[in-house]
């Protein structure tokens, strides 16, 4: 039986990899990477909030950053990717939740 993540719950991390994840952001595709910026939107944060929540899931090995340097900082363009682990931590996760809802598992 899989077990919450405490990692992955608090619920902007969870949106954080729910996004990568539905997005094909990830090691497994190829390293398929999400802007930052869309990322941020996508999940209705600041840009502070969400780079220190990318700060905690990269400590677990969960995401990665990478930043492509344009011609002035503001131009920059921050990548971000759910590594192979975050990615099974994240469908690990998503089977606690279904299991503790009384769903079927069922991994995507």
């Amino acid at each position: 039986m899989s077990q919450l993540d405490p990692a992955i719950h608090p619920i902007t991390r969870l949106k954080i990899c729910a996004a990568l994840a539905a997005a094909g952001a990830t090691e497994e595709n190829i390293r398929k990477e999400m802007r930052f910026a869309q990322l941020r939107d996508i999940v209705d944060t600041t840009d502070a909030t969400l780079s220190k929540q990318l700060s905690a899931l990269e400590e677990h090995g969960y995401v990665t950053r990478f930043r492509e340097y344009g011609s002035s900082r503001a131009k920059d363009t921050v990548w971000v990717t759910l590594t192979n682990a975050g990615l099974a931590a994240y469908r690990g996760h998503m089977d606690a939740l279904r299991s503790i809802a009384g769903e079927d598992h069922v991994s995507g």
